[in-house]
């Protein structure tokens, strides 16, 4: 299989496993990014009855305009039953790096909601140690340089997203080279920074589970 199918068979898989669990009054939290974007496609097929989707970002709510599904803020409800997004990269402890599509912040709030967090990747998200793929974090514009300089000081090599504003108003820096050696611990370091509204280390709440496509078929880490 090409990446495209692998990541078709992960968001195949992941509505196989929520569906019977979802009922009229169930709230379904929705990510961000292409494997995402083939999840939202096979929901949107089966008009499943729940009470409506919360989506991390404006991209992601836009493709459910038109449909049977209702589009709801985190403020409307109680809580999220199940979370389904994608990951930049994943390790054995679930832990991941998110924000390639600069919803990190959207994202991680969901996730924290959610009863059940799901995400859906190809085994080409999967790594030894988090950190290959540059580290996303959400900035106040503001405070980018000073930012910039205290990532210098880590080892890092920060680099502004050039031409991306976030849902939330606030923008980029993509950091090379970090050393996370502990994710949990470097997640709470780096949003003590003034200025960081978050960044894409998802280790204090990391995946339920993990539904990773490979070429022989898919496997359910958790």
């Amino acid at each position: 299989m090409d990446q495209n199918e692998k990541k078709e068979s992960a968001a195949k898989k992941a509505l196989e496993l929520i569906g019977n669990s979802l009922n009229e009054e169930s709230v379904l939290g929705i990510g961000t990014g292409s494997t995402t974007n083939l999840f939202i496609e096979k929901l949107l097929e089966l008009e499943i009855k729940i009470k409506g989707v919360v989506c991390s970002s404006l991209a992601s709510e836009d493709q459910f305009i038109g449909s049977s599904y209702d589009i709801l803020s985190l403020n409307e409800v109680y809580g999220i039953d199940f979370y389904v997004d994608g990951a930049d990269e994943f390790n054995d402890r679930l832990e991941l790096i998110k924000g390639g599509g600069a919803a990190l912040t959207r994202e991680k709030i969901l996730a924290h909601s959610s009863n059940n967090f799901f995400c859906i990747v190809d085994d080409s998200k999967k790594v030894e140690k988090l950190g290959k793929f540059p580290l996303p974090i959400e900035v106040i514009e503001i405070a980018r340089s000073a930012i910039s300089r205290e990532i210098l000081k880590m080892g890092g090599k920060p680099v502004f997203r050039q031409g991306i504003i976030t849902d939330n108003g606030h923008q980029i820096i993509d950091v090379h080279n970090l050393n996370i050696e502990i994710p949990y611990d470097l997640e709470g370091f780096l949003n003590n920074i003034p200025g960081v509204v978050e960044n894409g280390i998802f280790a204090k709440r990391k995946a339920d589970k993990i539904i990773l496509s490979t070429n022989d078929g898919i496997e359910i880490l958790e």
